[in-house]
Parts: C-alpha cells; sequence; structure tokens
C-alpha cells in the first residue's frame, strides 16, 4: 500500500484472465480477493471453473499479467500515496521498517525508484519470495526473519514488537496470524470493514509513528 496502482494492477489481472477464458469483475475483486497475491487468485478461480488448477494455465496467467504490468509502468510509474513520503521518513528516524507485499519484487521497485523512500527499507519481501501470499502469515513471518538475519545478535526482534499496516482485509488478517500488531489505513476499503485490525486511520499524514507505538503497543 504504498503506491497507488489498485487501478492497473486489476484492469491487466482481468485481461491476462480474460485471455484463459476467466473472468473477474472489480465487485469480486474488490470484495474476496484484494490482498492476496496473483497467484493466489489466480488459483482460485482456476479451481472454481476447474476443479483444480492446471500449473501450466496458472503459470500463463501469472507471467503474462507481469508483462502487461511491466509495459505499463515502463510508461508510467506507479504514484505513491500522497502521505507516504512523509511518513516513511519519519519512521525511518527511529525503527526499522520493511516491505512485505504481494506484489513482485519489480513491481515494488518500479514503484521505489527516484523517490525520496527508495533506500529506506531495510528488507523487501515480495512474492517472490513467498510460495503462499496473504492472507496467509507466511510473508510477514518470513520478513522477520530476514530482519532477524541481518541482525542475529540477541536481542532478535519478536512479533509482537511489529506493527503491519495494511489496507486490505486479507493483509490485516495475515498480520494477525503472524502474531503481529496491524493498522489498517482506508485507502481501498471503507473503514468499517477494516474493523479487525487494532487501529484504524483515513490515512497516515502527519501522523507520529511514536505516537502510533504508544497507541499500539
Amino acid at each position: 500500500m504504498i503506491a497507488d496502482d489498485e487501478t492497473p494492477h486489476l484492469r491487466y489481472f482481468q485481461q491476462a484472465l480474460a485471455e484463459a477464458g476467466l473472468s473477474l469483475s472489480q465487485e469480486e475483486y474488490y470484495g474476496t480477493y484484494l490482498g492476496m497475491d496473483e497467484r493466489t487468485c489466480a488459483a482460485a478461480l482456476l479451481e472454481k471453473r476447474d476443479g483444480i488448477c492446471d500449473p501450466a494455465i496458472h503459470t500463463g496467467i501469472v507471467e503474462r499479467k507481469a508483462d502487461l504490468f511491466r509495459a505499463h509502468t515502463a510508461l508510467h510509474q506507479p504514484a505513491l500515496f500522497p502521505w507516504v513520503t512523509g511518513f516513511v521518513q519519519r519512521a525511518a528516524k527511529a525503527y526499522r521498517l520493511a516491505v512485505a507485499s504481494g506484489g513482485r519484487r519489480e513491481q515494488i521497485r518500479a514503484a521505489l525508484t527516484g523517490t525520496p523512500i527508495e533506500q529506506a527499507f531495510e528488507v523487501i519481501v515480495s512474492a517472490d519470495d513467498c510460495a503462499v501470499g496473504k492472507p496467509d502469515a507466511a510473508i510477514y513471518e518470513f520478513t522477520l526473519r530476514q530482519l532477524n538475519a541481518r541482525m542475529p545478535r540477541p536481542p532478535l526482534l519478536k512479533a509482537s514488537e511489529c506493527l503491519v499496516i495494511e489496507d486490505s482485509r486479507a493483509g490485516i488478517l495475515a498480520g494477525l496470524k503472524a502474531g503481529m500488531r496491524v493498522l489498517a489505513v482506508a485507502t481501498t476499503y471503507p473503514a468499517s470493514q477494516l474493523v479487525d485490525a487494532h487501529l484504524v486511520l483515513p490515512s497516515l499524514n502527519g501522523i507520529d509513528p511514536a505516537d502510533l507505538a504508544r497507541r499500539l503497543f
């Protein structure tokens, strides 16, 4: 939820699915699948239609969508949410930061390259690093292990000391399953649909990270 790129992601995912004879409406996407990585979503759609997930068809959908989105970002760099730069810069002064995204690494890099926060994240974990996507906890558990591997001396960072910032229900569930505190930002869903998080905010504009720490830990 660093970049405001959900619309092109959906558009090109729909195109890749359509070429494989599958359909995904905007309502289905936002109601059921948002926050899942494309592999998980495509597998669910194939299983729903065919009863199985054919590996060749699945790979074709995922790779086709990646090609379409790559061509798009070559001409249009995804815009960061207006509040992201300021919040990340404030947080980076006192906290260790990581990205744990269901997107591909190249997509994350495309969003960050050339921005003031390009070097702010100690660890970047993408769908390329985890075989299972959100709402499974695997990506957050893996990210924590990567952070601890960079500073292996005790005391190691604990899950209960981590704050997950999410904008989707699948992401919130993944963070909770990982045993982490979860802050939801209502950029995509209305706040009323994000109530499973420990705290819900409309944005992080002007928010002091230390204040969040006092409220959530």
